[in-house]
């Protein structure tokens, strides 16, 4: 029931397409798992081989089998099934006094020819017969023929139904059990419905024994996950939970797999199972191998069960008990400490169970984020596996790092470790542990190591794998922007990158390194240099013609004062590359042709013969011949003023969205990585650019007009959708408030899809994230998301969405931009309107079609500002009027920690002051809310009562009507 290579599972299928779970959710298989389908197919052939009973083997069924297998051709084995299918046909319908003995022997017949690929169409009525059996192997084969043949739809359904629930009455552990088995192996919406309420009962009830409560729980577990709406928490949440104190280990790790997954859609009735998790798992870690002999494998005490604790321990935050959470402290030590042990023994299993317990530690240590002296333990266990000559626990190794690089705590910590990750980028063989390798160099960069992270990542791209150099490009071209301080190394770098790897820059990394030598004059005479430097090698990349097409096109009189430079050779230059480039960058030379008409006159001559070639002036691409018939008009009709005033040098261009991190999220559709990016801005500061955009994300205003170098970033409408907030059903309406001081999180999980988001805002402009991830194993058709703003909200809030393709394949992940425009302020939030069709397990059509709040509040929209305590209390004084303030006094929902409410204050948007108010106690903020029609000054005062458990909160603001709408969400947060 133990599979040895269970640890690297999740390592054997990283590559696997769509939302990949935590190392943890791999490391370790479940030991008493109920089989699937395939592996009810391969145990029918056990059992149809091997009787359970001496003595009770089926001559017949083994002639049978053994005239099959010496059939020398298919022909020859058809005939022998016809002839056994028509005997069968014969006894069933004719022979009324069959026994249960050669009822079972029939059947077992009828289900080895399905096994060899035959269709069966008679026969189930006398399997459903052999359930009321009372022996042991007859009820056996009935169930096992009902398991693999019978169809969800079938008219027996009900007596299957009635049989299985006589069988769970029965007082016979073993005839349950098989029941059970039958109701878990089905799993059909009508095993659901039938046996929901009565498979709890059976689960808590004093009567049972334990190996029945095992598969009970199992039974449960599986029901739940193929119909999670039809179970509801009840009256047995807390006795469920009180399993984990059970004195059977078997039946302790079967409950902990079912918590596990309950807590998740019910966290608060079975947040009593965290307790309970802490204090077995406290006396599994101080056990010896000897204490739980029975459960231990290979020196480790049960290992599955410590991952299923930690596991669900994850879905709650730390506990606020201090004796609970020292406890919790003391065993994820002792884990950490016993990592450091010296092996008991040399066998792979034992360091298989060992490591799957210390994954499943650190990612809880992870998840926890609030003790930095296990996250740097964590770190530097994780750093020992880096060097392991282990290829998976390698891997393991950098996938965790990549997340303990994004805490503040371990992030130092993981940079230790640079050297020897860069090493394993230059020396593994593993193309998916390079890939990690150049993941966790990306996570880990700052300030202090950009310029030598950029280097070593350009260096890998020259040899690096084609599979992965378009993500690496994107990444590169991020990190050079976002930690650059000088930007003449920004430029190298992105002509580096074209040089390195052109066929693999995209359009938006040679856009947005134009858009900051536009915007930049201390960059542009170095940018024009250098372009023309590059274009002078032998090898060009098409992208770099366009570069410097353009670059020389508006700075190349920069450099046309050097004879080596001059216009004339600047000229020749570009046009020695004309013939060789495509239709697209033939126009963008031509453009930059009648911008030399205008900076240096000398050539216009030489541009006009250009223009007036054949090749141009009568070219099959409309676009081209339109702009040299144009341009060459121009170029003589038009006088040197009026060429100045249509030619001039490019305004600066307006903050445009860059699509590169959408770029690099679509080709690692993982909700993991919204949160890195997210915690990585957190952590790390951004680079800073006096005058210009600070980042490759940015946003675009909806009514800018203004003309730009291309609109590649256009966005497309959604259709329109009237709803009304207030009439329809909103399925996340319970959790949505979760949300107020996150930026990035799950909106709604069930059994077929995950809809995640992570959002990202800059003055009254917002971008959200929206990322679908099929969890079926069939294809989403259809697929439609739709948003609309109802009632006065359209006014107040503008949105664009682009468009995503309505088919999303089975185990994928696809992503959606919204551009939202924050006109004035606003109480409601916008919805998501999301339909699609698929099938089935049944193979029945199903139709998806929920609505979802989108996390939008006005808060969102917050600039933090710093002030000092006269500043604050000035402003406070002057926003005396009684519509500029609303309070509101309430009792605190969890403890009253600082560095909680601290994170809390910070993730609402607003500047979180220190040594401003009097009182040291209170916490005092102060921001500014954009819209699109005025700025909205805020302070904010939150006054605690520790020994009242009472909070104050007071917020003030130079418009009426937000005071209240920022009240009532930060008020529900404490």
């Amino acid at each position: 029931m133990l599979c040895a290579r269970s640890l690297y599972a999740r390592a054997y299928t990283r590559k696997a397409a769509g939302p990949q779970l935590s190392v943890s959710r791999w490391a370790c298989r479940q030991r008493a798992a109920l089989p699937s389908s395939s592996q009810y197919r391969t145990d029918a052939y056990r059992i149809l081989k091997m009787p359970a009973v001496k003595g009770d083997g089926m001559r017949g069924l083994a002639v049978f089998i053994s005239d099959i297998r010496n059939c020398k051709s298919k022909e020859a084995e058809l005939k022998r099934i016809n002839k056994e299918l028509a005997n069968i046909r014969s006894k069933f319908k004719g022979d009324k006094t069959l026994d249960g003995y050669q009822k079972k022997k029939y059947v077992c017949k009828l289900l080895f020819i399905f096994l060899l690929g035959n269709d069966i169409d008679f026969g189930h009525m006398e399997a459903v017969n052999l359930l009321s059996s009372n022996k042991y192997t007859e009820k056996q084969i009935g169930y096992l023929f009902i398991s693999v043949l019978i169809e969800q739809q079938s008219d027996l359904m009900k007596l299957i139904v009635q049989g299985i629930r006589n069988d769970l009455t029965s007082r016979n552990p073993v005839h349950v059990n098989l029941a059970l088995q039958c109701i878990s192996n089905m799993g059909s919406r009508e095993m659901v419905e039938a046996f929901c309420t009565d498979l709890p009962k059976l689960l808590v009830s004093g009567e049972t024994i334990d190996f029945v409560k095992q598969s009970a729980a199992l039974c449960i577990l599986k029901l739940f996950r193929n119909s999670p709406d039809s179970f509801q928490p009840g009256e047995y949440a807390s006795r469920i939970v009180h399993l984990l104190n059970d004195s059977h280990m078997g039946v302790v790790t079967s409950a902990a797999s079912l918590i596990e997954a309950l807590s998740k859609k019910w966290p608060e009735e079975y947040k009593g199972a965290v307790p309970l998790a802490i204090s077995r798992l406290s006396r599994i870690v101080t056990a010896t191998y000897t204490d739980l002999q029975d459960y231990t494998y290979y020196f480790v005490p049960a290992p599955w069960l410590c991952v299923k604790l930690l596991r669900l321990l994850q879905n709650y935050p730390p506990p606020d008990d201090p004796s609970n959470k020292a406890r919790l402290l003391e065993c994820l030590e002792g884990i950490l400490n016993k990592a450091q042990d010296a092996p008991k023994s040399k066998k792979v299993q034992h360091s298989n169970a060992k490591n799957a317990v210390l994954f499943e530690a650190i990612a809880l240590i992870i998840h926890m984020d609030s003790e930095p002296q296990l996250l740097v333990r964590a770190c530097n266990q994780l750093g020992t596996f880096l060097s392991h000559r282990e290829t998976n626990l390698r891997y393991l190794a950098l996938e965790s790092m990549c997340l303990l690089a994004t805490s503040e705590f371990s992030h130092d910590a993981v940079k230790k470790h640079q050297e020897t990750i860069i090493n394993s980028l230059k020396t593994e063989r593993d193309v998916s542990v390079r890939q990690r390798a150049v993941d966790l160099l990306y996570a880990m960069c700052d300030r202090s190591n950009a310029n030598q992270i950029v280097a070593e990542m350009l260096t890998y791209l020259e040899t690096a794998d084609y599979s992965i150099r378009e993500e690496m490009v994107l990444k590169v071209a991020i990190l050079a922007e976002k930690y650059a301080t000088d930007y003449t190394w920004y430029v190298d770098v992105i002509l580096k990158l074209i040089r390195i790897a052109g066929d693999y820059v995209s359009e938006e990394v040679w856009y947005r390194v134009i858009q900051i030598v536009v915007n930049r004059e201390d960059v542009q005479g170095y940018a024009a240099k250098t372009v023309f430097e590059a274009l002078q090698r032998p090898a060009c990349h098409e992208n770099m013609v366009k570069v410097g097409g353009y670059i020389l096109g508006e700075f190349g009189n920069f450099i046309a004062g050097d004879e080596r430079s001059t216009a004339k050779i600047q000229f020749e230059l570009l046009h020695s590359k004309f013939h060789l480039c495509s239709i697209t960058t033939r126009c963008l030379l031509l453009t930059t042709y009648i911008k030399f008409c205008n900076l240096f006159p000398e050539v216009k001559p030489l541009v006009q013969q250009v223009f007036q070639t054949d090749h141009n002036l009568r070219n099959p691409d409309a676009e081209l011949q339109q702009r040299s018939i144009e341009y060459l008009q121009m170029a003589k009709l038009a006088s040197g003023d009026v060429l100045a005033t249509i030619l001039e040098v490019m305004p600066a261009f307006p903050e445009k969205e860059s699509s590169l991190l959408a770029k690099l999220k679509k080709s690692k559709p993982q909700l993991e990585e919204i949160e890195r990016e997210e915690k990585e801005k957190r952590a790390k500061p951004s680079a800073v650019m006096s005058e210009g955009s600070t980042s490759l994300v940015d946003y675009d205003s909806a009514s800018d007009n203004t003309a730009t170098l291309a609109d590649v970033f256009g966005n497309s409408s959604a259709p329109g959708l009237t709803l009304n907030s207030d009439e329809v059903e909103i399925a996340n309406k319970a959790d949505i408030s979760k949300f107020v001081t996150k930026s990035n999180a799950i909106l709604w999980e069930d059994d077929y899809i995950q809809v995640g988001c992570k959002l990202e805002t800059r003055n009254n402009l917002g971008r959200l994230g929206m990322f679908y991830g099929n969890k079926t194993s069939q294809p989403f058709n259809k697929f439609t998301p739709i948003i609309t703003c109802p009632g006065a909200l359209a006014v107040q809030l503008q949105a664009q969405a682009k468009p995503v393709e309505p088919l999303v394949a089975a185990g994928t992940q696809v992503q959606q931009l919204i551009n939202f425009v924050c006109v004035q302020e606003f109480q409601k939030m916008p919805i998501m309107n999301i339909k699609f069709t698929f099938t089935d397990r049944a193979g029945a059509i199903q139709n998806f079609d929920k609505n979802f709040y989108l996390p939008l509040f006005i808060s969102k929209f917050f600039e933090p500002t710093s002030m000092t305590s006269e500043q604050f209390f000035n402003r406070w004084k002057s926003l005396g009027a009684a519509s500029q303030e609303a309070q509101k006094i309430f009792a605190a929902q969890s403890p009253m920690e600082t560095a909680t409410i601290e994170t809390k204050l910070k993730g609402f948007g607003a500047n979180l002051l220190t040594e401003v108010d009097p009182n040291p106690d209170n916490y005092v903020c102060a921001g500014i809310i954009h819209t699109q029609t005025q700025q909205i000054g805020t302070l904010i005062r939150l006054e605690p009562n520790k020994q009242a458990k009472m909070y104050r909160l007071t917020i003030r603001s130079s418009k009426d009507t937000v005071v209240q709408t920022l009240v009532d969400l930060l008020g529900n947060q404490f």
